[in-house]
């Protein structure tokens, strides 16, 4: 165990919560303090948290996990606080990291009604605990604590700021989540009981490494497939994939504009990054029969949530949907259980925080000045508010996917991932998946192209031609979104810097009999379950 630093990642998730804390010791009346304290926290370990992560961590080594650190927490069922992070979690957390102080300033001088600063800036730090918390956990309980701390700070924050519709929103959004999260738990719990080591010892751990090393040796086919299914609900739900996404439209169309945000950006992460750090290391005979499923569920994903983005007429959930879609690409990778499609999907994880990031900041501003986000009543943002014209535009070429930036990368190495998926699935199938998910990209361009051709494009309404509450983007907003544009670019041209962290360690989550050549194998390397020719079997 490294001491020098493995205070660093406690230090990460705790201090938000901290400073929710301290802000809830002040009155509610100062909310000059309150912004202070929250931009503080946030920015403070934005600038720290980036700073010491990037340097310390080793990237020749990011397969490995670092800045470590184990202790006892619950003895009696011998779950203990274990952190650490490898180059999987790392992108996740420094996007994590910079989207919350972006959305605090973004904030600064409207706060969505019933105003209430304070509550608003708190909820967002016990997200942001919540968020860490989950990419750093490494024990099944730890990770489940994490996970669920997110839901009650956007329950509220959809419920009490969100717009005409936010009761049904919200609960909708907490139903569907903790439906899910209640068969993780009984997942993992049957994981607790059922894992045995060679010597058929029962191994009682919540210990997320010690599962993988295991592996799901000896463990029946029949137990392996129920005990994927209750983690695929629960991330799945979580992602969202069809048909378990209707929460989704309604929750982003209904929160705030930064809620939708941190939704967009990061919450919808928790469940990918379940399948890749736990579902599939840890039962791989399991996700090969998944996979086929996983695979079918992506690519309906990808094609339904293009044509509902068609369908619909309000600018943000229009969004909302294309997110479906988006998320679809990136689950399309992880059901290849290969290197390649998994690191297509965890930079598609980036690209889509970063893009949809800002079309929802974009969505909410135009929504502050026209008081409403009915497609066919905008037009004309390039004549009265040109500068977020064109980011609007910038936006939806990324989220398109068009090469030289960030969206291309998260998604068409996801498609050629399909073309060739790991030992023991389908083929054939998946190319057919390839086929479809690329029609998708069509309707992609062509969902996007006809949102910014009707808001962007054209002469303003009536109704908004001398409103003089319409002006172009504040300091507050060029601030809030440029590390986010800068990023996309950045991404896009060199996209290496990204896969080259992520690929050791998704390499190693990987069982080899996913991904090593088989005539590499033999017939005792791998379970029948693979059923893949191997040499002397």
């Amino acid at each position: 165990m490294d001491y020098d630093n493995n205070w660093v990642l406690s230090v990460l998730t705790f201090a938000p919560l901290v400073g929710a804390l301290v802000m809830m010791a002040i009155p509610r009346g100062d909310d000059a303090i309150h912004k202070a304290i929250a931009l503080a926290v946030s920015g403070g370990l934005f600038l720290f948290g980036t700073f010491y992560l990037l340097t310390e961590f080793d990237f020749d080594n990011s397969g490995e996990m670092q800045f470590n650190y184990s202790t006892d927490w619950i003895n009696v069922i011998n779950s203990r606080y274990i952190v650490g992070i490898d180059g999987m979690a790392l992108p996740l957390i420094l996007l994590t990291l910079l989207v919350v102080p972006l959305c605090i300033i973004y904030s600064w001088d409207h706060f969505p009604e019933p105003h209430n600063p304070k509550a608003f800036l708190i909820l967002i730090l016990i997200l942001e605990t919540g968020m860490i918390g989950t990419f750093v956990a490494e024990d099944l309980i730890l990770f489940f604590v994490f996970f669920e701390v997110v839901l009650l700070p956007m329950f509220f924050m959809i419920a009490v700021w969100g717009g005409p519709d936010r009761r049904y929103a919200s609960l909708k959004f907490f139903l569907y989540t903790l439906f899910g999260s209640a068969l993780m738990i009984l997942a993992f719990l049957s994981l607790f009981f059922l894992a045995e080591g060679a010597d058929g010892t029962a191994l009682r751990t919540f210990d997320i490494q010690a599962l993988t090393d295991w592996g799901g040796a000896n463990l029946s086919r029949n137990a392996g497939l129920l005990i994927f299914g209750g983690m695929f609900m629960g991330f799945g739900i979580k992602v969202p994939m069809f048909p378990f996404h209707t929460w989704l439209p309604d929750a982003h169309t209904q929160a705030p504009t930064v809620g939708s945000v941190i939704l967009a950006a990061v919450l919808l992460k928790l469940g990918t990054y379940g399948f890749i750090r736990i579902a599939i290391p840890i039962l791989p005979e399991a996700a090969v029969e998944w996979a086929p499923w996983i695979g079918l569920l992506a690519v309906i994903g990808i094609i339904y949530g293009a044509l509902g983005c068609l369908a619909q007429t309000d600018m943000k959930r229009l969004i909302a949907f294309s997110s479906v879609a988006h998320m679809g690409f990136v689950m399309l990778g992880i059901s290849t259980l290969t290197t390649f499609g998994i690191n297509a999907a965890v930079f598609g994880m980036v690209a889509h925080g970063l893009i949809t990031g800002i079309l929802f900041f974009v969505a909410g501003s135009i929504k502050d000045r026209y008081h409403t986000l009915e497609i066919k009543r905008l037009g004309g943002l390039l004549l009265q508010a040109p500068r977020m014209g064109w980011i609007l535009g910038f936006a939806t070429m990324a989220s398109l996917g068009l090469p030289g930036l960030a969206g291309f990368w998260g998604e068409f190495p996801a498609i050629l991932s399909a073309y060739q998926p790991a030992n023991g699935v389908s083929t054939t199938l998946f190319r057919v998946y390839m086929v479809i998910a690329a029609v998708g990209t069509v309707l992609a361009a062509g969902y996007l192209l006809w949102l910014l051709q009707r808001t962007a494009f054209g002469t303003p309404s009536d109704e908004f031609v001398d409103d003089p509450h319409i002006h172009d983007a504040t300091k507050f907003e060029y601030v809030a979104w440029a590390p986010m544009l800068i990023l996309i670019v950045v991404l896009g041209v060199y996209p290496n810097f990204l896969f080259k962290t992520s690929d050791p360690a998704v390499e190693k989550s990987l069982h080899p009999c996913l991904i090593e050549d088989k005539a590499d194998l033999t017939a005792a390397d791998c379970p029948a379950v693979f059923d893949i020719e191997v040499a002397g079997g």
